[in-house]
């Protein structure tokens, strides 16, 4: 662990801190017009760590605006960012003998076989950017796009998914019609390209090894 945190050096990418904030602008402005939509359907508020609970998989761009946003926090609360790491840290050595990847590195394993793995992979382990004291997300400017778009309903290859809490009461029709579009020009795809080309880190993460640095 010690070695895998050591070896990484923080770089600052101007042209790619641009686009992300633009990427982050367009999808923070989707989920507020989805809001308006939903209206009382859509519950989420500061508190409800319905989506904190269980690790899910992270791209590198979500990796990289995550360890920039602990270095923003350990500037201005150096307490906190610290008890994140920690926490990351921790949850490392509770997952690393099932992490369905490499244990050292953080990269998940590809294909079938290793989806499933996943799909069974700590799905009750607190996210470690949650302040486990407050509710509330410790890097919530620097969040992943999946956290950006959970909630409204958002369009897979399984259909409109919503979070259980949410849109009770509201028909398939009435949920449609809240859909939320988060990056129609997949603005992410191409910032994504451009930081693993000039990183040469590919693959997908959890949080814990991208805070865990």
């Amino acid at each position: 662990m010690r070695g895998y945190a050591s070896s990484v050096t923080r770089v600052r990418h101007p042209q790619l801190f641009s686009g992300d904030q633009k990427l982050i602008q367009i999808v923070d402005s989707a989920l507020s017009d989805a809001a308006r939509r939903s209206r009382d359907w859509l519950v989420c508020r500061p508190g409800c760590t319905q989506c904190c609970i269980g690790v899910f998989a992270i791209n590198q761009l979500d990796a990289h605006r995550l360890r920039e946003g602990l270095a923003d926090l350990a500037s201005i609360a150096p307490d906190r960012a610290r008890r994140v790491r920690e926490r990351a840290r921790e949850a490392i050595v509770r997952l690393a003998a099932d992490f369905p990847g490499d244990p050292v590195t953080g990269l998940l394993d590809e294909g079938a076989i290793a989806e499933e793995r996943f799909a069974e992979f700590a799905n009750d382990e607190p996210c470690p950017a949650l302040d486990p004291e407050t509710g509330n997300c410790e890097l919530y400017e620097s969040r992943p796009m999946t956290c950006r778009t959970f909630g409204p309903p958002v369009r897979s290859e399984e259909g409109l998914g919503v979070c259980e809490l949410c849109y009770h009461g509201a028909s398939n029709e009435e949920i449609a019609a809240c859909e939320m579009l988060p990056d129609p020009n997949d603005l992410e795809s191409t910032l994504l390209q451009e930081l693993e080309t000039t990183s040469g880190v590919h693959g997908e993460t959890i949080v814990a090894y991208a805070l865990a640095r």
